[in-house]
């Protein structure tokens, strides 16, 4: 596996799920695999889950680690080519990441959209870039656009606790915030659920207000409905996150309906399991009694980041 960015990146899903699942039984099974290799993880945003699973399932397979806060730490990057640089960047991504991939067997790294200009942030430049001049194998902590080792954790999440020989309906469902937040971890789930659906592992279901809608890049296949309500009914799996509007992109649209999940809408599922990627605002996003209650799996959904992180990274290393 020479780079992690998406789904694309995997060919074997259901796989690579069980290989995740197997590294979470025996943690140190391959701790000699990244004896003397160093992973280097690159932040330019604020990171909790992403930056100790990822350090954590670094070690299990016995890495070294250094950590570069980027927005902090390191020097105002430059990503355009054929410009003077006679304004507030300091170092160009050409000589940034090459000298990172000096230093480092893989690569991870994080970076928001700004949510001003679509085509820009949809563009994914700056990882396209640093994928391409720093010459290791790369790992994406969060895109403008993904966050894949988020959705990964989910599915293995989904398929942890989900031990019957139907299909379970899972529910992507949209909710509240007092700020505009990117579409990468909606645009990622759908996209790993598609993928399952399309390999018999799910029944997917997107719901949002109208306005909402995600790019049709992310969720071909899936069924898209305008009610939480509808959505719930018979759903096994309710993954509720937040988005700002792709359409009007970047704007937080007027809601009318009531759209935090809380008991009474839970009441209407198959009992349904909830997740959420965290970090969540209660009684905003999600109603505490749910993020209390016994049908709530942010935590162990968060713990299976790392073996996520771990088997991706064992694949880079294993094969590189």
């Amino acid at each position: 596996m020479k780079q992690f960015f998406s789904v694309a990146d995997v060919v074997d899903l259901s796989e690579i799920v069980d290989e995740a699942l197997r590294l979470k039984q025996a943690p140190f099974a391959y701790e000699q695999l990244g004896k003397r290799k160093t992973l280097g993880l690159v932040f330019l945003n604020p990171s909790l889950r992403t930056r100790l699973s990822t350090q954590k399932a670094a070690m299990q397979l016995g890495m070294d680690v250094m950590v570069m806060n980027m927005d902090k730490d390191g020097w105002a990057l430059e990503t355009r080519d054929g410009v003077a640089m006679d304004g507030a960047t300091v170092e160009h991504i050409r000589e940034a990441a090459a000298v990172m991939g000096q230093y480092c067997d893989v690569l991870g790294i994080r970076s928001f959209p700004k949510l001003i200009d679509r085509d820009a942030d949809y563009s994914e430049d700056l990882f396209r870039k640093f994928s391409s001049y720093c010459g290791v194998p790369v790992i994406s902590l969060e895109s403008a656009t993904r966050h894949p080792l988020q959705s990964f954790a989910d599915l293995i999440t989904i398929h942890e606790h989900w031990r019957k020989p139907s299909i379970p309906k899972v529910v992507l469902a949209w909710a509240p915030h007092v700020k505009a937040l990117p579409q990468a971890v909606p645009n990622s789930f759908s996209e790993w659920m598609c993928r399952a659906q399309a390999a018999g592992m799910v029944d997917f279901t997107i719901a949002h207000p109208e306005g909402y809608a995600l790019s049709e890049v992310f969720t071909q296949g899936a069924a898209v409905v305008n009610s939480l309500d509808e959505a719930l009914i018979g759903a096994d799996f309710v993954y509720v996150k937040n988005w700002s509007s792709y359409d009007d992109y970047g704007q937080i649209l007027p809601v009318r309906e009531q759209w935090m999940l809380d008991n009474r809408k839970l009441a209407i599922t198959n009992n349904a399991k909830v997740m959420h990627c965290l970090p969540v605002r209660r009684d905003l996003e999600l109603a505490s009694e749910v993020l209390d209650g016994p049908q709530s799996l942010v935590i162990p959904e968060a713990g299976n980041r790392v073996w996520a992180a771990q088997a991706v990274l064992k694949r880079m290393l294993g094969e590189n």
